[in-house]
């Protein structure tokens, strides 16, 4: 299949290097890189000047462009007429070699997919099942990794999520798709991340990111997927695999990125569930607040302490601003 891979940067000149180094050892190559670039100096158009990546188009965007959602929808109308598949990474990736050959295999074995996401292998350690139902541990078709505080704190709450991981509990506040293990299998999902992503080009033409989302971002990929999901099937494929490297730089401050984790939470959780029920609507505010109280216990917990006490107050913020202004959802 024909497929396209667009990546949109801002400030993060060495990573997007590493990162298509990455792309340069695939066993399958893209058949056109797209770079849509946001920086405000050029750094990261100098360093691919001095490479030779091929089948690498450069895009350096101004102000009206800047921005995740708008550079995605950006790189979507430069992709190739001829292109079926349009794949996105974020520039802190690194792909091992036979990603982007079976990311896109996926769509010959799941011939309805519509997108497929890609599997990131460093961020979460798992192991083959125990089989003893150990309380701080996950488990999941026959594997089982460290069950996390929140989780373990929303268990004796009676809060945890009625969906499987990669679909959205009722009251949202569900598990990621990186509870899903590394077992080589391709799972239905109504979530993929935004930065691991693929889609089938035509979606594109009655669909597009949000432009509630435009600056840093943050829940953009999740209101995507759930507006596919209503049309169409979406997959996780586990043998698609990756590391994702997290790069601080070009990333909001603490309190504007805890506003958003609640502001833009409620926003993705509206978009699935338009009228929710009175005990979700209960259960998703009291998570809500445990989480954030989770966070508040990290000021001694952790050794950003300052990072911690600056994001509880960001998610206070934007838990009561819901109360007098909440988002507008779009339709």
């Amino acid at each position: 299949m024909i497929f396209s891979l667009i990546i949109c940067t801002y400030m993060r000149p060495r990573a997007i290097l590493n990162l298509l180094t990455s792309v340069n050892s695939q066993t399958l190559y893209p058949n056109e890189i797209l770079i849509v670039d946001g920086s405000t100096n050029n750094e990261t158009e100098n360093i691919l000047k001095a490479k030779n990546f091929n089948k690498l188009r450069y895009f350096k965007i101004d102000d009206n462009n800047r921005g995740l959602t708008k550079q995605r929808n950006y790189g979507v109308n430069l992709v190739s007429e001829s292109s079926e598949i349009v794949c996105f990474l974020d520039d802190d990736i690194i792909l091992k070699p036979n990603y982007f050959a079976n990311l896109i295999s996926t769509y010959s074995s799941k011939p309805e997919a519509l997108a497929v996401g890609g599997y990131i292998t460093n961020e979460v350690i798992w192991k083959p099942s125990d089989g003893k139902n150990n309380k701080s541990r996950f488990y999941f078709d026959g594997w089982m990794r460290n069950e996390p505080l929140r989780f373990k704190m929303r268990r004796f709450f009676g809060l945890q999520p009625d969906a499987e991981p990669g679909f959205m509990p009722s009251f949202s506040h569900g598990r990621s798709v990186s509870f899903l293990p590394p077992s080589g299998k391709i799972y239905q999902v109504e979530q993929i991340m935004g930065g691991v992503s693929s889609y089938r080009k035509d979606i594109f033409e009655s669909l597009k990111f949000s432009k509630y989302f435009e600056g840093y971002g943050l829940y953009e990929d999740a209101d995507f997927s759930l507006r596919i999901a209503k049309t169409g099937n979406l997959y996780i494929n586990t043998s698609a695999q990756l590391e994702h490297h997290h790069d601080s730089s070009g990333r909001p401050n603490k309190f504007q990125y805890g506003k958003m984790v609640v502001r833009n939470g409620w926003y993705v959780w509206r978009i699935k569930y338009s009228k929710p029920t009175f005990k979700a609507t209960f259960k998703w505010y009291f998570t809500s607040m445990l989480l954030t109280k989770i966070r508040l216990l990290n000021i001694i917990t952790t050794a950003k302490r300052k990072e911690a006490l600056t994001e509880a107050l960001g998610r206070i913020f934007g838990w009561f601003s819901l109360m007098f202004n909440p988002p507008k959802i779009e339709t």
